[in-house]
């Protein structure tokens, strides 16, 4: 089934093709494959960046939109991903940047296009386990700069994942949000008598 990506702000896009446009930008970029790309570069696959800060006593998690990111594609790969945020003035380009999660995003996209039921991708990052992970969202019809990671809504690791939760493996929330809650609680302090 087809993912439905939901559409990015117009002035986060526009900040990113600028920023393509700008020789000084790429050329500053410690992105070694944007600099050396062959052909146009171009933005797709738009994605709202959500951080995850906690998770209620109740199970219930709070997020927040943190910015969009955009692959950078170059020929049939994905060689690049630029960061967009949210200023007083706006949208604006942020940074561009590679490395393991530029491609485990693309490979995990490609999974989820093989999934029985459509989903609105996002991106939910976990900070206290400096893990990503690709979220797909059942509602396709949702803001996707809102909302929260609902029971039935599916999580996919992002490589490198944490030690213990495997890379690729789709989630639902409900069974991967209290392994994530037990990780990131962190542990009571013993008292000892003097």
């Amino acid at each position: 089934m087809p993912l439905q990506v939901p559409p990015a702000p117009a002035p986060a896009l526009r900040s990113v093709l600028t920023a393509l446009g700008s020789p000084t930008a790429v050329r500053e970029a410690r992105t070694p494959s944007l600099r050396a790309a062959q052909g146009p570069a171009i933005p797709e696959l738009p994605l709202p960046v959500h951080v995850l800060d906690r998770i209620t006593p109740e199970g219930v998690s709070a997020t927040r939109l943190a910015g969009w990111r955009f692959l950078i594609r170059c020929g049939d790969r994905a060689v690049a991903a630029a960061d967009t945020m949210l200023t007083p003035d706006g949208w604006a380009f942020s940074h561009f940047f590679e490395g393991p999660y530029v491609t485990s995003t693309e490979r995990a996209l490609h999974q989820a296009e093989a999934l029985q039921q459509t989903y609105q991708p996002r991106l939910l990052s976990v900070p206290g386990l400096y893990m990503l992970t690709l979220w797909l969202h059942g509602d396709c019809a949702a803001d996707g700069s809102e909302g929260h990671p609902a029971a039935t809504d599916l999580l996919v690791p992002l490589a490198p994942a944490p030690p213990g939760i495997a890379a690729h493996r789709p989630h639902l929330v409900d069974e991967l949000l209290p392994v994530l809650t037990h990780r990131v609680t962190p542990a009571p302090l013993l008292i000892t008598p003097a």
